[in-house]
């Protein structure tokens, strides 16, 4: 059964293949069984599905889905229409506003990004209702790395958007002479104030698009979530 239906297919086809997936395989297998598990399981490769290889401009690092009710869609930091926006993302939009002076939408469906080139990745794919880190250590640490080892083996240059310390672990994984990596605080309540507002990530993200001769990333999302 063809998992991913894009070029990522021949980029990541050989890690469903490998030992480590299978054990992955078989524990979401009863997870999703048993328990109530976020993302659905049709939504789990959302971000690779809309934004390609080829294209991808930007990632944007998150850790693992939301784990509350309807919230995670396969995109990190991104929820469902009709959801309430979690504040991670309420910092994200004001820091946008001050950054790049956009409007932020009443909402937080950030398709309109992922369809631009923006990868929005989680480390982590899966996770248990309310119990955040709970499919942490089962395999997709492994899967996803696989993802950002193939974006750095890319010749054009990409953004990386490392926000917190473990998205930052990735550094060591990243030719930083060849992409731009953007590293700050975790935009939390816990963390914004040490340093993610004022980063002005992504005014530095456009400049750096624009330097190389691609389109500058959109950052308004459309006020109608379904427009996009």
């Amino acid at each position: 059964m063809e998992i991913l239906k894009n070029d990522w297919k021949d980029v990541l086809d050989s890690q469903f293949r490998q030992e480590y997936y299978q054990h992955l395989r078989e524990f979401l297998k009863s997870e999703y069984a048993n328990k109530m598990i976020h993302p659905p399981m049709h939504d789990i490769f959302n971000a690779l599905h809309y934004t390609s290889y080829k294209d991808t401009k930007v990632v944007l690092l998150g850790q693992d889905p939301y784990h509350g009710v309807d919230q995670a869609h396969g995109f990190s930091f991104s929820v469902n229409p009709g959801v309430a926006i979690p504040p991670s993302l309420r910092n994200i939009y004001k820091e946008l506003k001050e950054d790049v002076e956009i409007t932020p939408p009443n909402h937080g469906h950030l398709l309109h990004w992922a369809e631009q080139g923006v990868l929005l990745l989680n480390t982590v794919l899966t996770v248990r209702e309310g119990q955040a880190h709970s499919h942490k250590g089962k395999g997709w640490e492994k899967f996803t790395n696989a993802v950002i080892e193939a974006i750095n083996q890319r010749e054009s240059p990409v953004v990386f958007l490392l926000w917190g310390k473990p998205a930052q672990q990735k550094m060591n994984m990243i030719d930083t002479t060849k992409h731009l990596c953007l590293t700050a605080p975790h935009p939390s309540p816990l963390s914004a104030y040490r340093g993610f507002f004022g980063s002005h990530h992504f005014s530095r993200t456009n400049e750096f698009l624009v330097r190389q001769g691609l389109d500058p990333i959109d950052w308004q999302l459309p006020h109608d979530p379904y427009s996009s």
